[in-house]
């Protein structure tokens, strides 16, 4: 029997019937029900008790074969299963389910790097794979191809995707980089999409519409089905690149700076995405808030101006990376260089032009060029003890006046819970993430519990100014979809009948994103 939770509305007869069918399915090994082993199951930042997410087994299958057993077995027994490429999804919750005593269904074993295509420029990978295992997998294969990797390079790169995350270079929208899926519905049925649909294609990761209704974004952020294979685009390896880094001066400096900044994103001036964090970000990077403020409260704007002056950073940072030929790239840098001449105290560092094989050493700057890190978990130090994070992100347009409203917002209501601003936005040429996390020391219940009350408000708060999130934790996932209320909730109503036709038992990941957890709903 097992050491978690049962599954709701399942005896704990039924589930031993069920566990032992899984087992015979996956072999023992692959049937995890200890303590100890589904304590890896657990969010490692959970704002609260990360039991209210626990799960009551975890299933690790090695084959599509292995998951449609799985599938037979769950419909069979009515058991829910939260599905997780490798479960690294941290700030949102990790490997742990929406519903308590779900069964985590884990990817991690089906690992396999099956094509990467040189010429077309494309690699297709099961969810298992890394950002790390797919960019050693391209150096030892000497390509002429770079990847674009989050902030955390363990994560799967199917995993990501599907959550829609974002990385820096030009290929940094990674849900628009994805061409052709295979897919398994709830019934055991497999699917593949776009050009996938011929048996013999030879066009699935070049092509994504197919011929047809295209479905491939219904299966991102969704519990619709299960993806087993993805096709991703890889940037062809450029001549060289230049990593520019323009300091601003002064707080108020954000609404020229995006307004700024937009114009040359639309004409791909600046090809890259553009990262515009705030002087706490950055050196929650570097630095340990003590070094710089032991006070109570936020940090006040004394104690950031005199921070930002020893690191020799701005108040805003704006980071971002040009690619090409090396009088193509100086001719880039020129017109930018004018177009912020007109914000006051601006200033630029600029490395020299460097050939696309030679990469920076460590720091953000490496995802820039398509190398992989883990250097974001170092803003965990920031407010010291166990450090974790909760991750708050709304959707900005590039506008200044935009910018500045969700700043201001955002910041005032991070101060009134006793958080610093740690923010940013991630710029693509229409729209901008706004990322802000609320670093607290889970040793300690009161900063906990702010964090989670702060998310709360955050989110009712932006959804009231017109700002919705594209990405949220388990525990704020209901109420972010409520923010999405055109027409009583239409969009919802939508979901939810999808998921009726294609999961009518209910099974996979119910409560993603809000969608198909009435039925477990005690």
């Amino acid at each position: 029997m097992c050491n978690g939770s049962l599954p709701p509305n399942v005896t704990n007869a039924t589930f031993g019937v069920a566990l032992d069918a899984f087992r015979k399915a996956l072999g023992g090994a692959f049937v995890v029900t200890s303590s100890d082993g589904l304590a890896a199951y657990l969010d490692p930042f959970a704002p609260g008790d990360a039991g209210q997410h626990a799960a009551s087994a975890a299933l690790i299958p090695a084959s599509v074969d292995d998951i449609r057993a799985v599938l037979r077995i769950a419909n069979q027994y009515h058991i829910p299963l939260w599905t997780v490429s490798t479960g690294r999804n941290f700030a949102y919750g990790g490997a742990a389910p929406r519903v308590a005593g779900s069964v985590v269904l884990d990817l991690k074993r089906m690992n396999q790097i099956l094509e990467v295509d040189e010429t077309l420029s494309y690699a297709l990978v099961e969810p298992g794979v890394s950002y790390f295992d797919l960019y050693q997998h391209l150096m030892a294969r000497q390509s002429a191809l770079w990847l674009d990797p989050p902030a955390a390079g363990w994560g799967s790169v199917v995993g990501n995707t599907l959550e829609r995350g974002f990385g820096t270079t030009p290929y940094g929208d990674h849900a628009a980089m994805q061409c052709g899926m295979e897919v398994v519905l709830a019934n055991g049925d497999v699917v593949r999409t776009g050009m996938g649909a011929m048996r013999d294609s030879r066009s699935w990761q070049v092509f994504k519409a197919g011929f047809g209704p295209s479905y491939d974004g219904i299966f991102m952020q969704s519990n619709f089905g299960i993806v087993t294979k993805m096709g991703m685009w890889l940037m062809p390896r450029p001549a060289g690149f230049r990593l520019c880094h323009f300091k601003f001066r002064h707080d108020g400096d954000l609404p020229a700076i995006i307004d700024t900044m937009r114009p040359l994103r639309l004409d791909e001036t600046i090809q890259s995405q553009v990262v515009v964090e705030h002087a706490v970000r950055w050196a929650a990077g570097v630095s340990t808030r003590s070094q710089w403020y032991k006070g109570p409260g936020p940090m006040p704007d004394t104690a950031i101006d005199a921070m930002a002056k020893t690191l020799g950073i701005g108040r805003w940072n704006m980071r971002f990376c040009l690619y090409g030929p090396e009088d193509l790239v100086a001719a880039r840098l020129r017109v930018i260089e004018r177009a912020f001449s007109a914000i006051a105290d601006a200033r630029l560092d600029a490395n020299a032009w460097m050939p696309a094989t030679t990469m920076p050493e460590g720091g953000g700057d490496q995802s820039q060029v398509g190398v992989p890190g883990m250097a974001a978990f170092q803003l965990l130090n920031w407010r010291g003890g166990t450090g974790a994070h909760v991750d708050f992100s709304p959707v900005c347009p590039p506008t200044g006046r935009d910018a500045l409203a969700q700043y201001h917002l955002v910041r005032t209501r991070a101060a009134d819970f006793g958080f610093d601003y740690y923010g940013g936005f991630t710029a693509g040429p229409r729209h901008m993430h706004h990322i802000f996390a609320a670093i607290f020391n889970k040793d300690d219940p009161v900063q906990t519990e702010a964090a989670h009350a702060l998310l709360a408000t955050l989110i009712e708060q932006c959804g009231q100014a017109g700002y919705g999130q594209y990405r949220t934790h388990l525990d704020y996932m209901d109420r972010a979809a409520a923010q999405y209320d055109f027409n009583d909730h239409a969009l919802m109503r939508l979901s939810e009948a999808i998921k009726l036709a294609l999961d009518p038992q209910g099974i996979l990941s119910p409560g993603k994103q809000g969608i198909g957890g009435t039925r477990f709903t005690p």
